[in-house]
């Protein structure tokens, strides 16, 4: 039967691979650019808001990131469930991505203009205002991030272009998170962070930029967003595959060991990352400490981009012969290495010696390059370490989809939307913590207000600084090292898991159950000569 089965448009006639074409390829990860777009406002410029433009207090504006971002983590399998039991004419992630970019765009207007209509001497109506609209928020970046790991599944699973993911991803993160924080530091640097000027500015430029991305990434899955690419087909082992319960769901959880491990080392590097780059650690160091925050802060970002290109195309080709696994690991150790440079160069930081401090260039009696052999240096170690770990910032995304065929292998369940929202709820808990880590940090050395580049220094700001920017991270990737020591889809693992669940679909789709052909192929020596591509 498998081998007489007519394959769905799309699947390569040898092998059964779903493979997407080129132009779905690099326009779906558009959709996490667009999510991305708010995430860089709602983790970088928040608590700037709620703080210079409300007033509300400081402890409030930093801690409600990390509230409302813990109970977006418990929105999300809520999402996932919605997700796995819907089928549309229009799909069944085209209708989440929609929603959840006009639910955004509502409330974010709402929130940054609304809430400054309230009158000043009605502090409790803005406190349950601001609170409300953001949560509002927060439902619908849920809505809309949960179809990027969960619509992968669809796309393709073909072992050489799913890591091809993480960098169209990059491209779109450029587009969508890179041009927000260029233009939001730029502005910000003028006008100031926590001013009406500033988000009267950033909030349109968020909406439309967000909602330009969100086009282009429904265009890109329209063709497979599609029941035959749902999975193996046919009636699942519960007799309805989009029947599943939450006892289905809490025993996926503890039966996919591959996907608790990818949980861990994620979640780790979400934290670190979300804390390293946090606008507040980026004024500590470049304004605070070095002096220049409007010539250091922009050029550094982007040579960190620039650092990271030759690894994602390094990575790409890793990937695609070994697997992300061993791409992950890799990268990790070599930014592990590096930082460690990174950290000596910050310990001897000395204000009272040029030759100790960061310095590109000066403006003062016209544009001269002031480069020193300590920036030259910084410039290297951070530059390449930040390439490597951020080049591997968005590789748990593509494994989520391996995680979710595996489960499709294990158990004959497709839940692509549960799977990457159960990843996503772990992830987000743990990086909810950041802005309050940051946060307590800052009242650590007596700030009560978030540094701006008016900011003087105080005592105690380099060593904060160390741990946020470098520590912080380097424990994160010790701790993903750890965790990717058991973590068994390697590349040729998965095209093991690829071949049997190709060869099962066939099956099926021919008229056996899903059970029998769970049954019969559970190897590669088990299934015909074609699938073993």
């Amino acid at each position: 039967m498998a081998d007489t089965a007519q394959k769905p448009a799309g699947e390569d006639a040898s092998t059964s691979l779903n493979q997407a074409k080129m132009y779905q390829l690099v326009l779906f990860p558009f959709n996490n650019g667009a999510t991305n777009v708010y995430y860089v406002l709602l983790m970088n410029y928040i608590a700037y808001y709620a703080n210079g433009v409300l007033g509300l207090v400081l402890a409030f504006a930093t801690t409600m990131v990390t509230v409302t971002r813990a109970l977006d983590a418990f929105i999300d399998p809520v999402v996932g469930m919605l997700i796995d039991r819907t089928e549309t004419k229009f799909g069944k992630f085209r209708p989440f991505m929609v929603l959840g970019n006009v639910v955004m765009i509502v409330s974010s207007l709402l929130l940054f203009y609304g809430t400054r209509l309230i009158p000043e001497d009605a502090t409790a109506v803005k406190y349950v205002a601001y609170t409300v609209f953001y949560i509002l928020l927060m439902v619908g970046y849920s809505i809309q991030t949960s179809c990027t790991r969960s619509g992968q599944t669809c796309l393709t699973n073909d072992p050489k272009q799913r890591p091809t993911f993480t960098l169209f991803n990059t491209i779109a993160s450029l587009v969508g998170m890179g041009v927000t924080m260029a233009v939001a530091s730029i502005v910000g640097g003028n006008v100031g962070f926590g001013t009406e000027a500033f988000f009267n500015f950033l909030i349109p430029l968020v909406i439309v930029l967000s909602a330009a991305l969100t086009a282009l990434a429904v265009i890109g899955i329209a063709g497979k967003d599609k029941k035959e690419y749902w999975g193996l087909g046919g009636e699942s082992k519960e007799g309805d595959e989009n029947k599943l319960t939450l006892k289905d769901y809490v025993q996926i959880f503890k039966s996919n060991k591959e996907l608790q491990r990818l949980m861990v080392a994620a979640s780790g590097t979400k934290f670190a990352f979300a804390v390293a780059t946090n606008t507040s650690v980026g004024v500590l160091l470049y304004s605070c400490m070095m002096g220049n925050y409007n010539g250091l802060y922009l050029p550094m970002y982007v040579m960190g981009y620039v650092f990271s290109a030759p690894f994602f195309l390094g990575g790409l080709r890793m990937s695609q012969k070994h697997g992300q696994k061993k791409t992950l690991v890799t990268f990790t150790t070599l930014a592990l290495a590096l930082y460690v440079g990174v950290v000596a160069l910050l310990a001897m930081w000395n204000p009272g010696n040029p030759a100790f401090c960061l310095s590109i260039f000066s403006t003062e009696g016209g544009f001269h390059l002031t480069l020193n052999a300590y920036t030259i240096i910084f410039i290297v170690l951070y530059g390449l370490g930040y390439g490597a770990y951020y080049s591997t910032a968005d590789m748990a995304i593509p494994m989520i989809a391996d995680c979710s065929d595996y489960e499709m292998y294990r158990s004959g369940n497709y839940a692509p939307g549960v799977i990457g929202t159960l990843f996503s709820f772990v992830d987000k808990l743990v990086s909810s913590l950041s802005t309050t880590v940051v946060g307590i940090a800052l009242l650590a050395v007596g700030l009560t207000q978030l540094p701006d580049t008016t900011t003087p220094y105080a005592d105690g700001m380099n060593w904060l600084t160390i741990v946020l920017f470098c520590v912080i991270p380097m424990i994160a990737w010790v701790l993903t090292l750890l965790a990717m020591k058991g973590y068994t889809l390697t590349g040729e693992r998965m095209k093991e898991i690829q071949a049997v669940n190709a060869c099962r679909k066939d099956a099926i789709s021919a008229g056996m159950t899903v059970d029998e052909a769970l049954g019969k192929w559970q190897t590669m020596d088990q299934v015909p000569e074609k699938y073993r591509a």
